[in-house]
């Protein structure tokens, strides 16, 4: 993996309304992420999509949070692949997961979207499901509330105050994938 150029792909939806919301989970890694390497988010002029090309752990990677709502995420996600000629088994999708418990993680390759929005409109857009997923649980909605309500709400006050160990601990899950693969992330961070 080591020679690879990686695009590691934070989903969420754009403006300060969905900044701290469930959904945005992705947009919080790629930040953490961005911090670490001291680089600046840039608006890219080829793909709706904000943009950082750096190294992470020694390898040349491309963050990006698309700046399309979750449900359009495929465009700006298969234009970034197309503009810097990688494939989708380099692709690296951090987004928020209705089905694992609040801060845990699940890292795999492959597999279906499970009714996320963002992950259908990815398989769309690349005509396959075969990229990594760095899964961040957020739980299911209490009561009866619809899950779409609930991933477009804000973090609990309990959630929001384990959120940036979460979130650190994420961005680390990212780091090893990218420096020593699927198994060993698996065997560390999967919970």
């Amino acid at each position: 993996m080591a020679d690879d150029v990686w695009l590691v792909v934070g989903l969420g939806n754009p403006g300060p309304s969905y900044a701290r919301t469930r959904h945005n989970i992705g947009h919080l890694v790629a930040d953490e992420l961005a911090a670490r390497t001291g680089a600046k988010w840039k608006q890219s002029k080829q793909v709706k999509a904000e943009v950082i090309e750096t190294r992470i752990s020694g390898l040349r990677t491309v963050l990006a949070k698309p700046r399309a709502y979750m449900n359009e995420s495929g465009g700006p996600v298969s234009g970034l692949l197309k503009f810097f000629k990688l494939d989708p088994a380099n692709l690296v999708v951090v987004h928020d997961e209705l089905d694992i418990d609040f801060g845990v993680l699940r890292c795999k390759f492959g597999g279906g979207d499970n009714g996320h929005n963002g992950l259908k409109s990815v398989r769309k857009s690349l005509g396959t499901g075969e990229y990594y997923r760095v899964r961040f649980g957020v739980g299911r909605p209490p009561g009866r509330q619809a899950p779409a309500d609930f991933v477009l709400n804000e973090f609990s006050a309990a959630e929001r105050k384990d959120l940036p160990f979460a979130v650190d601990r994420t961005a680390d899950a990212v780091e090893c994938l990218l420096t020593d693969g699927l198994e060993a992330t698996q065997g560390k961070y999967n919970s």
